[in-house]
């Protein structure tokens, strides 16, 4: 958050981050211009209480400031890597959202050149850009200085600057990562989004992308990289504060489904380098990974779910065979590991006590381990051989919904590393996968545009079942599964989720008048003999009186007649479907829960990590 005006810069800046801090909550800081041409910082690790504790006792006299509340991307959440960053004067400092591809290209440059970095962060070199920038031309001003930093900058991030000789000013800038202003009277805020001020003004800008804008107390003047004016959207917001912080919508959860193209996008950014995939940590040469003849997968709940895609992958991919257990139960069942045994350990927290013994137990046993985590700096990542970070962000529903997908493409990403190490796919098949991978952003994206709405109506019509069934095949399965969990998790109802193969084998006794049976088609063209026996499954359920609800392809024109309700999603490739069934899914869930009357956001007797077996 940016601030400029005539209030105390302090006060503003600690009431607007403390609406911010479900974006993240590893570190806090803040820089404010002292009004007598010096830049006043102070930064702490942990929650926004943890600042509030070291700023000084009252409002300091500036009226010119920013603030940031940090979930890690580039090193451990710590004082030192604690935003906001300085160049080496002290007198430019930086906020940033985002990941900055190119920060290690930069970050030698600059070291080359004598500058002392003191984090660990892609952030901190930008102030030192910005600060030479500014002192080769100081009369061009510092928008310049931006304006001739962010050009180089590659991968997604919103920087907010301000300078010790600019106190009266803010510069910010917007790339694939959100930025909107607050028009005030005589004062003038950017945040990540409006719940960051709307106790001062309702009235907003929202950025385009490629945007910069400089603010005094008197407005905002917005510009393209280029340096050209640029067109925006002013918008009035209506919503109050705890609306506001969910981004206008009725509960995090739906927020949080809404964000999972950008979740997406944001984990897979930065990991094609060179035709190569490359993880974020890796301390296991490329023998090392050659050796591996078995992969064992390991995590809870969610995770799990997302796990049993990820044997889907790797044993297309690569042709090892895969294991998929619950981590509870793998270190009591005597597991046969060696060193030629990679783990794959996925956790949302990286704290999962479950999963951390699992890794625990692996590592006695020499095998190698992989984690999959949301949270840098986590436990399970810093006892691991090697780390791909999701960048969802932060989670507040309790129930996982982006970060799921997240985990899921993060898991493809793990299947391409193995193929590309093992030989079994080439450079140019390795960035085939990636592109595809790529264009899941825009597949999900259609898939929100499309079935949020009518999923929230069918969901309200279903609300008082007493039970639902999932069913599907291959990645469907998975699907299925995890449908059922989040319908258990929110809406305290009975749901499970069946392999479709299985439905004679027990569960079609399950089957009655009106039960609402969700069914994840296979599509007609990738997998049409799968494709046939489900339209049977679907058929014999129809026969016991049950209420059908399909998702399946668009284009699907074999299987409407068997949908009481129908759910259509993109056609994608097989791999790719979980991605855009299990939104629909999400959706579902979470409306059957709010019309039941249920906290949507905060699931009884659930915590969004658990740390205890």
């Amino acid at each position: 958050m940016g601030y400029v005006g005539k209030r105390g810069a302090q006060e503003v800046l600690v009431n607007g981050l403390r609406r911010l801090e479900y974006r993240g909550y590893d570190s806090a800081g803040v820089a404010i211009a002292d009004g007598a041409g010096g830049l006043e910082v102070h930064r702490a690790a942990g929650p926004l209480d943890n600042l509030v504790a070291v700023l000084p006792e009252g409002a300091t006299s500036g009226t010119t400031g920013m603030g940031h509340t940090r979930w890690a991307t580039h090193g451990p959440p710590t004082d030192r890597n604690a935003h906001p960053h300085r160049d080496g004067s002290g007198r430019v400092a930086v906020v940033h959202n985002g990941i900055i591809e190119n920060f290690a290209a930069l970050r030698a440059e600059l070291e080359a050149e004598g500058v002392e970095l003191t984090s660990d962060t892609d952030s901190e070199v930008a102030a030192h850009l910005v600060a030479r920038a500014f002192d080769t031309d100081p009369d061009a001003g510092l928008t310049a200085a931006v304006r001739a930093v962010v050009a180089r900058l590659e991968g997604a991030f919103t920087l907010v600057f301000t300078h010790a000789d600019r106190p009266d000013e803010i510069v910010a800038a917007r790339r694939s990562s959100p930025l909107v202003v607050g028009v005030g009277q005589g004062e003038m805020f950017v945040a990540s989004d409006v719940a960051a001020f709307i106790d001062f003004t309702r009235d907003a800008v929202e950025l385009g992308q490629d945007q910069i804008v400089t603010l005094t107390a008197e407005g905002a003047v917005v510009t393209d990289f280029l340096g050209e004016t640029a067109k925006t959207r002013p918008f009035h917001v209506d919503w109050d504060i705890e609306a506001a912080e969910k981004g206008g919508h009725d509960f995090f959860m739906l927020k949080e489904i809404e964000e999972q193209p950008t979740a997406l996008a944001d984990t897979l950014r930065g990991h094609l380098v060179d035709g190569r995939v490359v993880l974020d940590e890796q301390r296991l040469s490329d023998q090392e990974l050659r050796d591996i003849d078995k992969v064992f997968v390991v995590a809870c709940g969610t995770a799990y779910h997302a796990g049993l895609l990820a044997k889907y992958a790797i044993e297309h991919w690569c042709r090892i065979p895969v294991e998929v257990e619950v981590a509870s139960e793998f270190r009591y069942r005597d597991p046969v590991l060696d060193r030629s045994t990679l783990v794959v350990a996925i956790s949302q927290s990286g704290e999962t006590a479950d999963t951390l013994e699992a890794v625990r137990h692996a590592r006695d046993q020499k095998a190698r381990v992989l984690a999959i985590c949301n949270t840098n700096g986590a436990q399970i990542p810093r006892e691991s051989d090697a780390v791909l970070y999701t960048h969802a962000g932060p989670e507040v529903g309790v129930a996982a919904t982006k970060t799921f997908t997240a985990q899921v493409i993060a898991c493809y990403l793990v299947g391409l590393a193995l193929a590309q190490t093992f030989g079994t796919k080439y450079a140019d098949e390795v960035a085939r996968e990636y592109a595809e991978l790529e264009s899941s952003t825009v597949a999900v994206q259609r898939v929100l545009d499309a079935v949020v709405e009518p999923t929230r109506e069918l969901a309200r019509d279903l609300a008082g079942s007493k039970a639902v069934l999932f069913l599907g095949r291959h990645v469907g399965f998975p699907v299925a599964l995890e449908g059922a969990l989040k319908l258990k998790e929110l809406a305290y109802m009975h749901a499970e989720g069946f392999a479709a193969g299985e439905l004679k084998h027990g569960p079609i006794a399950l089957i009655e008048q009106d039960l609402p049976v969700v069914v994840v088609m296979p599509s007609p063209k990738g997998r049409a003999i799968l494709h046939q026996k489900l339209l049977s499954n679907i058929r014999e359920i129809q026969a016991r009186g049950a209420r059908t609800i399909v998702v399946a392809e668009e284009g699907d024109e074999t299987v409407r007649p068997f949908a009481e309700h129908l759910i259509e999603v993109p056609a994608v490739s097989t791999l790719l479907q979980p991605l855009v069934s299990s939104v629909p899914l999400q959706v579902f869930a979470a409306e059957v829960a709010r019309s039941r009357g249920y906290d949507v956001d905060k699931p009884r007797n659930l915590a969004k990590s658990v740390t205890v077996e």
